[in-house]
């Protein structure tokens, strides 16, 4: 063999200033340790059948009970849901004032003081005077009036409810995205820190490998570059869950359940047709249905307010006069009068009447277009966010597919560059790169779908509902 002709094997590279035996010797000091990165990787590798099986070995309910439990304590901790919760009970106890005003109505009165009365021209004055009063009456008829104000609060506490009942979906809504978000950037962690542990594996096998092939250093270099890389992204996904944390620990407090198993909580898109169905069932709608209903029944209120008001009536009162020494021109004396029957009120002329009237029907029809408006908005919201769904089910789905391939190619290029030469070492950080941004593709994937299909449920009956 000509020891001047050159080497018919790409997979060699030897400088003719170094046997090749110094080359293979490298080579098979680094092998363990690449070996080793190879073998490391492939117990943690997470591609779509992967994740599947991991998935069917979690209990499906376990998840979900860590976010009831989170929704329970961010619920008993929150203000805002107590504030609404006391609005609630403050409106019903207005529907009780209202009712109160056709009920027997009774009330006592008293004076001390000098006091006098003219009749005829004849004057009589007394120097001290001890007066007392007591009435009583009841309303009989007011053309409905007090009854339109009753339902106008019944339908205002009504709204009061739904709106505590919405303050919670958001709540509930607020925690579980936090709740996902974390686990979608400690599944990210997990990747990269993969990545930097595959990168170091690579970094320490050239190590070995430029201690006998010194020019092989500038791909130490590039090993080590990416190896920062990876640590950095590592880094900052740590502060991302570290910041989505503090936010939660305001909502839930400081016992935070672990985040394994949340991408599968929320999986499976409902039918377009049912959650179209559901948005009439949000607490949000149910709140505008009552306001309208409320408007409605106050105009009504307003237009039979110029009826007559007829009410049964007892009044009585007494006076006891005392001059003595203090002046005055009448003796001691003790006067009293009473009355007994039926008041009525009719009015006749009230000129702004009509325009309160009007203005109250325009304002319950205003009431009425805006719930339309806002069931129409949601309705196609829904449907946005419905096909948004479906494309990050598909888009996982493919990742997935695409990651199966992508790690065998990654394993068939590291094992190809290790014999020295088959393959560059841009190759293999190439393949690894694109292998650990598919993965991390593939983990947002996951979570959009379940962010998405909160937001469904958030649009319809509510996350706190699909909880229970």
């Amino acid at each position: 063999m000509n020891p001047h002709k050159p080497s018919r094997r790409r997979d060699l590279h030897c400088p003719r200033a170094l046997p090749c035996a110094l080359l293979w010797l490298a080579a098979w000091a680094a092998a363990p340790a690449a070996a080793r990165c190879l073998d490391e990787e492939s117990l943690q590798a997470f591609t779509g059948a992967e994740a599947a099986s991991a998935a069917a070995k979690v209990t499906a309910a376990e998840p979900r009970l860590q976010l009831q439990q989170m929704v329970r304590d961010a619920l008993a901790r929150s203000n805002a849901v107590g504030a609404s919760a006391l609005l609630a009970e403050a409106a019903v106890q207005d529907i009780n004032e209202t009712r109160a005003a056709k009920a027997l109505q009774a009330s006592v009165g008293g004076g001390f003081g000098p006091g006098g009365t003219k009749t005829v021209g004849i004057a009589e004055t007394s120097a001290t005077q001890l007066r007392a009063s007591v009435s009583v009456s009841k309303t009989v008829y007011d053309g409905g009036r007090t009854d339109r104000l009753v339902d106008w609060r019944t339908q205002l506490a009504e709204s009061a409810r739904f709106g505590h009942l919405s303050q919670q979906e958001q709540i509930s809504l607020m925690t579980v995205t936090l709740a996902l978000e974390r686990s979608r950037y400690r599944s990210q962690t997990q990747v990269y820190r993969q990545s930097a542990r595959k990168m170091s594996c690579l970094v320490e096998a050239l190590e070995t490998i430029v201690r006998a092939d010194r020019g092989r250093a500038s791909e130490l270099v590039q090993a080590q570059k990416s190896l920062q890389q990876a640590e950095l992204a590592q880094s900052q996904s740590q502060s991302l869950v570290r910041q989505i944390e503090i936010r939660l620990r305001r909502l839930v407090g400081d016992g935070l359940p672990p985040a394994d198993g949340l991408s599968t909580v929320f999986s499976g898109v409902p039918p377009l047709e049912q959650l179209v169905a559901d948005v009439e069932k949000s607490p949000d709608i149910g709140a505008l249905d009552a306001q309208a209903a409320a408007a409605g029944r106050y105009a009504s209120a307003v237009e039979i307010s110029g009826r007559p008001v007829v009410s049964l009536a007892a009044s009585g009162n007494g006076a006891l006069s005392y001059n003595g020494s203090q002046g005055g021109n009448r003796g001691n004396t003790q006067n009293g009068s009473y009355s007994v029957g039926v008041l009525f009120n009719v009015p006749l002329l009230s000129p702004g009447l009509e325009s309160a009237t009007d203005a109250a029907r325009k304002r319950a029809q205003a009431a009425r277009l805006q719930r339309a408006d806002e069931v129409e908005s949601r309705r196609f919201r829904v449907a946005e966010i419905h096909e948004q769904a479906l494309s990050s089910v598909d888009r996982a789905r493919r990742v997935a597919e695409v990651l199966r391939e992508s790690e065998q190619v990654r394993n068939f290029t590291l094992q190809q560059w290790q014999q020295l030469g088959r393959r560059s070492l841009f190759d293999v950080m190439g393949a690894e790169s694109e292998h650990y941004s598919l993965r991390v593709a593939y983990v947002n994937a996951l979570h959009d779908v379940q962010m998405l299909n909160a937001n469904l449920l958030a649009l319809g009956r509510g996350v706190s509902e699909w909880l229970r």
